[in-house]
Formats: C-alpha cells, sequence, structure tokens
C-alpha cells in the first residue's frame, strides 16, 4: 500500500516598511508592500489553488485528501486584505478532508532561543486554528521543518500532538527511505514523518525546468514514480511551499493540469491512496528510530540553519532580539510584545543571506531589499527603536493580555511586577 501525503506551507512575512536610525514612528511594517504582495499571490495562487483542490475533492467523494500548515501572520493578512481568500479555506476544511496543522504563530525561529516563547507561539496558533477551522491540530511542523531530538523531545512533552513532520534529508536516513513512519529518538508516542525531497522537488522546483532530463513531468509519468514505492514503502510524503502552484511555477507551465489530472492517474493502481499525515499515523506504526542530534531544515541543499544563521549579520540581528525578551514581556504593553513578535518572522534573517547574493538564487525571492546588507541595516533600525519603547513607564500589571487579531480572544502570559523597563 501506498498512501500519498500531501501537506503545503503557506506564509507570506510582514515586510518593513524603510527605516532610518532618525526614524520615530513605532509603525514598523509596510502595510502597502503587505497587502499589495498578498493580493498578489491571493490571485495566482491561494484562490485557484483552493478552488481546484476543493474541485479535486468532491470530484473524488472524499478520497483526495490534503493538509496544511497556515502561518498565523498569514491568516492575519489573509484576513484583512484577502478575505476571500478566507472563505475557500473555510470551504475546504468543511469537506472533512482537509487537515490543518500546528506551527509556531510568527513562523519564528523561537525553539532555537526561547522555548517559552516557542510555546507560546504554539499554543496560540493551534488556539487560532481550532477557532477558524474547527480542528484542534494533532500533528506539528516546525517553522521551515527545523527539526532535532531536542524539538521532538519538547513537543511531545506538550501532551498535544501525535507526530512531528520533517525533511528525509539523506544524511539522517542513511541507506533508509522516508516512505515509512519512524519514531523520533528519546520519544515513546511521537511519531515522525518525514518528506520525500526527490519526489516533492519534482513539482516544487523541477517541474518547469527544461534542462531537466525527465522534462516535461506529466501526471501519468509522476503517478508511475507514485506507484513504484509499493513493495518499497508505505507512504509518499510530498511536502511544499503552496505557493508551488501558481507562484514559484506559473500558471502557463501547466502546474494546474498537472495538479487536476494527477489524483485520477494515482488511484488507477489499486493499492494507492491519499491521507492527511494525521490519518497516516492512526494507519501506520514505526519501522524504526531516527537519531537527528544536529539542526536539519528544508531548506537549500545543505539542509542546515545557513539560510537564516549562516553569517555574522543574521547572528547578531536574532540574538539581539531574543535578548531583549524580558525587557519586551515585564512592560506588558500589548503593542510592544506584538511587534517584538512580528519582528521574529523567520524571512527577515533570510534577507540577510549572503550565501548565494551574486548568483540571484531564490534567497533574492521575494525580497523587498537591494542587499543582506540593507536588510540588515534596516531591521536593526527597527529593533533599536523597539527597545527604546522598553525605558517607558508600563501599568503594573501582573498579567499581559495579547488579543489574537484573528478571533479577538485574550492570552493571558504570566509578567513580573515590574512596571518599567529596565534598560
Amino acid at each position: 500500500m501506498a498512501s500519498i501525503c500531501f501537506y503545503f506551507q503557506v506564509h507570506q512575512p510582514l515586510r518593513l516598511r524603510h527605516y532610518t536610525v532618525f526614524d520615530k514612528n513605532t509603525h514598523y511594517f509596510d502595510d502597502y508592500k503587505n497587502s499589495s504582495i498578498c493580493r498578489k499571490v491571493a490571485n495566482k495562487c491561494y484562490l485557484p489553488s483552493n478552488r481546484l483542490l476543493l474541485d479535486i475533492i468532491r470530484r473524488f467523494e472524499g478520497r483526495f485528501r490534503i493538509a496544511y500548515s497556515i502561518t498565523g501572520v498569514l491568516l492575519e493578512q489573509l484576513h484583512s486584505f484577502s478575505p476571500e481568500v478566507m472563505s475557500t479555506f473555510d470551504a475546504l476544511a468543511e469537506t472533512g478532508c482537509v487537515e490543518f496543522l500546528a506551527e509556531t504563530y510568527y513562523h519564528s525561529l523561537s525553539f532555537l532561543y526561547s522555548r517559552d516563547e516557542f510555546i507560546e507561539q504554539v499554543n496560540k496558533h493551534s488556539e487560532t486554528i481550532e477557532y477558524l477551522f474547527g480542528q484542534k491540530p494533532r500533528v506539528f511542523r516546525n517553522t521551515e521543518l527545523i527539526y532535532n531530538n531536542d524539538l521532538a523531545a519538547l513537543v511531545e512533552s506538550m501532551g498535544k500532538f501525535e507526530a512531528i513532520i520533517s525533511e528525509g534529508a539523506n544524511h539522517i536516513l542513511g541507506t533508509r527511505s522516508p516512505n515509512f513512519v519512524y519514531r523520533p529518538k528519546y520519544c515513546e508516542k511521537l511519531k515522525l514523518l518525514l518528506k520525500n525531497y526527490s519526489l516533492s522537488d519534482d513539482i516544487a522546483f523541477r517541474f518547469s525546468n527544461r534542462n531537466w532530463p525527465e522534462w516535461p513531468l506529466t501526471s501519468e509519468k509522476f503517478a508511475r514514480w507514485i506507484s513504484d514505492v509499493n513493495g518499497n514503502g508505505n507512504v509518499v510524503n510530498l511536502f511544499m511551499d503552496y505557493e508551488t502552484f501558481g507562484e514559484h511555477q506559473w500558471e502557463d507551465t501547466g502546474i494546474f493540469d498537472f495538479m487536476r489530472h494527477l489524483p485520477e492517474q494515482i488511484l488507477r493502481h489499486p493499492d494507492n491512496d491519499f491521507k492527511t499525515p494525521s490519518e497516516i499515523v492512526q494507519t501506520y506504526e514505526p519501522v524504526d528510530t531516527v537519531d537527528v542530534p544536529h539542526l536539519i531544515s528544508w531548506a537549500d541543499t545543505e539542509r542546515d540553519l545557513s539560510a537564516w544563521l549562516g553569517n555574522a549579520m543574521q547572528s547578531n540581528a536574532i540574538h539581539e532580539l531574543y535578548r531583549l525578551e524580558k525587557k519586551i514581556k515585564k512592560t506588558s504593553d500589548e503593542k510592544i510584545i506584538s511587534d517584538w513578535r512580528k519582528l521574529q518572522v523567520s524571512d527577515h534573517f533570510y534577507y540577510m543571506c549572503t550565501k548565494y547574493f551574486a548568483d540571484g538564487d531564490v534567497h533574492k525571492y521575494f525580497n523587498p531589499y537591494d542587499s543582506p546588507y540593507d536588510s540588515y541595516i534596516n531591521f536593526m533600525n527597527v529593533l533599536n527603536n523597539l527597545q527604546s519603547r522598553c525605558a517607558k513607564p508600563a501599568l503594573l500589571n501582573t498579567k499581559s493580555l495579547t488579543k489574537n487579531a484573528l478571533t479577538g480572544e485574550n492570552y493571558l502570559t504570566e509578567q513580573a511586577t515590574e512596571s518599567i523597563c529596565q534598560p
């Protein structure tokens, strides 16, 4: 049996406006750019993709099943700028064939720097997903599939999740296949689902590459590759950015037609089916334990963290950001805490990447800056202003009420009783 598991990451960052050292305005984000890009991607990707997949689900009467992980920062943008997209996600949720996963609300690297902040963000995201779509997330994915043994142990200790997903990198699997369910090392209950990066990247990155020996990729050809897994594995985890459809791979490449016909071709094999991540977990038992002592991700060929933390600018910026955590939270100021969390969005550090800047690599895609150095300077100017706001008196309060922009509900966070943030 080969169960195909489609999972899509859905995310757009909050981009900063041009901010100089002399700027004193505490509104840091470029509303015009964020709204225009959100609407652009909605029209090219989210709306046509949601409508297509909804049609496929209905056409196959529930036999086609998928999963999404939608960041909190994108949910807020869709709520404000493209509410019609939210209505299509609602329609998908109502089919009963779509699963929504949990992650950090702000698509952050908080696991690396603050476990308390990480847990708060995961809880906030899970509660938002339940409020919007009526599902309690049962499977967790970390930002950019960043993962190691410690993350799995922390996620298991939260007691909320049945599985965690990550990259099926060769250097952690060795001769083993990603087409099975595994158990993270040091975990007793949590299961591990690994991305089949070869087949996933055939769609996400190679689909329109005319120099690729397998071009053009047809639904019939890809379905044959899927069917070949039968007898050599239980699952085929196809994990990719949702923007693959219509944005990274434009409509004129044939990507939508490919997806429209793919389920029919896959289901022609009697041993193939589609399952969501939680259904995979319920169906298959782990065949082995996977030990991942060092951090991995799904980024670039290295599958490491160098896209976000590979140079001194990135390291300095993120260390200074998290160094402010206690000061920020002691203010009990809802706006200051919200701004600080929005600065945690991993894209801010991705824009500072210098790895392939001269070659016009994917690191420049959607990048609003002329260079990584401009990104670093702009970010630090904003961070310095945010830090200066911590020195202003705040009302005495033992709890900070952070309101979710989508649900309108308050989230309580225990704080110290100091009324002034010490510089």
